[in-house]
């Protein structure tokens, strides 16, 4: 059933068309992940869609009871409001419920034994369940801390930047709506987060429509893609995989077709200069049509240019990490790390917000001082660094002119140039755009034009900080190929999850308690091993307290005991010779692990049952502790 239905919507900016009559409808429990290059008007229609923005023309209609939810990229928050208050807005009924309780409670602990506080200890409470104030309260708690929320009563403006997006999608996420509209909602989210995230939102009650650079979160959450591409929304049902296979085909036979249209155009050319020379008026239909199939409009097929670019030499060494620490307000953030970069390597440094992960990369890069400890850099190094911070460009200059200003070609691996033209073009800057001024673009077209700049450098080493956050998923794709082919070293420093799997290959993971860790393999190999860790430490933590159940009863029932039962001591009697059985086996099975060497298969069904047997052996030695500990108590008595 549909809940909104939007009809010929069209919207423009300046000279360029955002929606060109664009047509679609949004029904119950949809997940709509939108797409598009940055620039093509994704952030405008969701603000559209919310209310925030107005079209010049169309028509969006639903039912009078409908309502949306809607969280921007960059929401915008009161002074002096609280997290709670933020939350549900400090005059809703939940919060004047909640605050009178907290006041009622306070004077409760002033005067426990006074009537007329307990009275309005006893009317808070009634308000408290005639706001259904105790469900929300504890929701939005639940919420806000599985998004790393914990201070409930600290003041919005003393957050971080990332705090306050997340204390906004919570804010969304909480309020009921039949539309939930997020732009960009896994930024500044680290990988557990969004992962809860995406189980959270498998079990929304409403409809969803999101805008994400994310393509693992695409995939996992959405049903459909909505693509929106020079002013045409394209429609494809399925996940963003599904998306992928769609659009290639479509783009396929846009190839087609335009080959036909081309061919045609020729062949009514030819006929009508071969005509020119018989005779000097020619049929005007067929001229006029000509003259209309020339404005038709043909597809633009993107033309890959060599991505293979040179960079400058880079020699044996490059850069090594010495015993560094580094510390900020008396709270170490880095302890005597040490590592060693190679030619060619591809690191990813990951963990959550505020672990350490760009202050390593600006040490490395030698922006900031470690408190001890030193970083050499090699002579033949040029850095060339992606930063996650706002950068300043001169919005006079036209783009063009702003890479123009960093190199006028680039050079290929095989000697070959490629033009800025050419780059700009690769990186979704066709030629009719090129010579808009900067202060004419998006933010999301901004961030690729600097990226472009900083490749344009031709480092032999590049320094990224979260380079996905505000690119769209073809920039992204455009960099990845890029990065393939870069010759030099990449450290990048990234919570996207796609982004790390198909970049890198060793990891520098900021874990608890300011462990750091190095790994080899990608993102997903990395998951693995901390998921079968943590399915270990739960493993042995269960028989650590199972054990120390089973010997808190044993004590307990040993004192009333004089004797085994019957069962104890026939169990008790064969159990030295399961244990030895068992610790046989083991030695079985792993001398056959070693014999089968490259048969995986076996190798598989070995070391299942090697694992059962170490189960079994462990459980035996502990239940001959428990009954010897039972047997030992039982001498002392007869003693």
């Amino acid at each position: 059933m549909s809940i909104l239905a939007v009809d010929n919507l069209v919207k423009t900016y300046g000279d360029k068309t955002l929606f060109d009559h664009i047509s679609f409808t949004i029904s119950e429990k949809q997940r709509i992940g939108l797409i598009g290059v940055n620039g093509t008007g994704k952030s405008t229609l969701l603000k559209v869609l919310s209310g925030e923005d107005s079209a010049e023309q169309g028509s969006i209609q639903h039912a009078n009871d409908f309502h949306a939810e809607y969280l921007p990229q960059d929401p915008s928050f009161e002074r002096d409001v609280t997290v709670l208050d933020y939350i549900y807005g400090g005059d809703s009924s939940i919060m004047v419920a909640l605050r009178a309780y907290e006041k009622a409670l306070q004077g409760l602990e002033r005067e426990p034994d006074s009537e007329q506080e307990q009275s309005h200890f006893l009317k808070a409470q009634q308000s408290m369940d005639t706001a259904r104030a105790w469900e929300a309260e504890s929701e939005a708690k639940t919420i806000l801390t599985k998004l790393g929320i914990t201070q409930f009563n600290k003041r919005i403006q003393a957050l971080s930047g990332g705090q306050k997006k997340r204390v906004a999608l919570a804010r969304t996420l909480i309020q009921p709506a039949d539309l939930l509209i997020l732009d960009e909602p896994t930024n500044h989210l680290d990988n557990e987060t969004i992962e809860w995230l995406e189980e959270y939102l498998s079990t929304y009650p409403g409809a969803l429509l999101v805008v994400t650079h994310d393509r693992y979160f695409l995939n996992r959450v959405t049903n459909r893609i909505y693509e929106l591409d020079k002013g045409k929304l394209y429609i494809y049902d399925g996940n963003y995989e599904i998306f992928l296979e769609k659009k290639a085909e479509r783009e396929e036979q846009a190839i087609a077709d335009d080959a036909k249209h081309r061919n045609q155009l020729r062949r009514e050319l030819a006929w009508l200069r071969r005509g020119a020379k018989a005779r000097s008026t020619k049929q005007k239909a067929r001229v006029d049509r000509v003259h209309e199939m020339k404005e038709k409009k043909e597809f633009v097929q993107h033309q890959d240019v060599d991505l293979a670019i040179g960079s400058t030499r880079l020699g044996k060494e490059v850069i090594e990490v010495k015993d560094v620490s580094k510390g900020f307000g008396g709270k170490p953030l880095i302890d005597h790390f040490s590592y060693l970069v190679v030619p060619r390597e591809r690191v990813g440094i990951i963990g959550a917000n505020g672990s350490g992960k760009t202050t390593l990369l600006n040490m490395m890069a030698r922006r900031i001082q470690p408190d001890s400890g030193e970083i050499e850099i090699g002579q033949t190094v040029k850095l060339g660094y992606y930063t996650q911070e706002p950068v300043e460009m001169d919005e006079n200059l036209r783009i063009i002119d702003y890479i123009k200003e960093q190199a006028q070609i680039m050079t290929t691996a095989d000697g070959q140039t490629v033009t800025v033209e050419q780059m700009l073009e690769r990186f979704l800057f066709p030629r009719s755009m090129q010579y808009t001024y900067i202060r004419k673009l998006s933010g999301g077209e901004r961030k690729r034009l600097y990226l472009l700049r900083v490749l344009m450098e031709e480092p032999n080493v590049l320094f990224l900080d979260e380079p996905t956050n505000d690119l769209d998923t073809e920039t992204l794709t455009v960099l990845e190929d890029y990065l393939e082919q870069f010759p030099g070293v990449v450290i990048t420093v990234s919570h996207d999850r796609y982004f790390l799997d198909r970049v890198v290959n060793h990891l520098i993971a900021f874990e608890k308690n300011g462990v750091i860790r190095r790994f080899e393999g990608d993102y997903t190999d990395y998951l693995q091993v901390r998921k079968e860790e943590k399915e270990a430490e739960q493993r042995v933590k269960q028989t650590d307290d199972n054990k120390k159940v089973t010997e808190k009863n044993h004590r307990s029932s040993a004192k009333k005991k004089v004797k085994l039962s019957y069962k104890e001591q026939q169990e008790w009697n064969g159990l030295e010779d399961k244990i030895t059985h068992l610790e046989q086996r083991l030695e079985d099975l792993q001398n056959a692990i070693i014999e089968a060497g490259s048969d995986a298969g076996k190798v598989q069904e070995l070391f299942h049952e090697q694992q059962e047997t170490e189960v079994a052996l462990e459980q035996a030695m502990e239940r001959w502790e428990a009954l010897s500990l039972l047997i030992e108590e039982i001498e002392k008595q007869k003693s």
